[in-house]
């Protein structure tokens, strides 16, 4: 059976550790934001609900980066975008060159810092269609029904091995619903859309997805995102896992029907006062037009509307 050390203890981090410790699997947990460290060791473990009910307590073991000594088969990595050189560089102690990762974070630029310190046929990239809450230190919210939500993800170097689909299976068993493909960068890039239209457009305007998804020209703004991105990875030769319909419709499904009540991770972030990743998001897309000369004005204008909101919180 594999053991697993998630990095980055956060709302999605929790959310996989506590879900494979249910399914009988070894997991570590390990942060570097010391009121969430020292909060879940004071309380014995993290305060669990469900859209907001059946709170209770599970068992936790949690480490900063410099106690932790363990020895996981697999890492998973749930942190921000400019805080995961740091945690890399304050975990390498504990990092062997037979480990694996899985990396479930949002927008891109993270795989770059990860070959770093993983070989390429260890890394697995993944895009989550789970949504989870951090309350505060030590209490989350898993948002959706038991089972909601599912995972894309895909080796760096578009080869599983036996390694991999063993991950595979142990994230059935946890019920987080992976499906694994062979194309790492489409895999990787249909999340960053989807991220494009949810995260952002509910930032700015305070909502959660089931408020967006009920404006009647719902369609017409996030398509507009969807094929400006959709150019942008045609002329990078980006293959994406659907058709930029396709793309619409799984917008429209995970903000109706899965997540209707859920505030994108962007949101939280504006919301308690720290940066957001469009840079990573939005501002990738504009930034990888940019290298073909193709100008995706509207995902630019709204990144720029994300650090507009940042700036003025300010003047509150």
């Amino acid at each position: 059976m594999l053991t697993y050390t998630i990095l980055g203890s956060g709302a999605m981090g929790l959310r996989f550790g506590v879900l494979l410790q249910d399914a009988g699997f070894n997991v570590d947990f390990v942060d570097i934001w010391d009121e969430q460290v020292q909060t879940i060791k004071a309380q014995g473990g993290v305060y669990v609900s469900r859209d907001g009910e059946n709170r209770h307590l599970v068992p936790a073991r949690i480490f900063t980066p410099e106690e932790y000594e363990g020895n996981p088969d697999v890492f998973i990595v749930f942190a921000k975008q400019m805080q995961l050189a740091d945690l890399l560089k304050r975990s390498a102690h504990f990092i062997k060159s037979d480990q694996y990762i899985f990396s479930g974070m949002n927008g891109m630029g993270h795989i770059e810092k990860l070959n770093q310190y993983f070989d390429k046929n260890k890394v697995i990239g993944g895009t989550c269609l789970i949504g989870t809450v951090l309350n505060k230190a030590g209490d989350v919210d898993f948002i959706g029904k038991r089972g909601a939500g599912s995972i894309n993800m895909a080796n760096q170097t578009e080869e599983p091995d036996n390694t991999t689909y063993q991950i595979v299976e142990d994230f059935k068993k946890a019920n987080l619903n992976p499906t694994l493909t062979k194309n790492f960068q489409g895999t990787l890039m249909s999340k960053v859309i989807f991220n494009s239209v949810v995260n952002t457009l509910c930032t700015l305007f305070e909502i959660k997805m089931g408020e967006f998804i009920s404006f009647p020209k719902a369609d017409q703004l996030g398509l507009q995102l969807i094929h400006e991105a959709y150019d942008v990875c045609e002329r990078a030769g980006i293959q994406l896992l659907t058709t930029r319909q396709e793309e619409w419709e799984t917008v429209r499904h995970v903000s109706a029907e899965t997540n209707p009540l859920h505030y994108p991770s962007m949101y939280q972030d504006m919301s308690k006062g720290r940066l957001t990743e469009v840079d990573y998001i939005n501002g990738y897309i504009y930034d990888l037009g940019k290298k073909y000369d193709y100008e995706a004005s509207t995902h630019h204008f709204l990144r720029n509307l994300v650090h507009l909101a940042e700036h003025t919180r300010q003047f509150r």
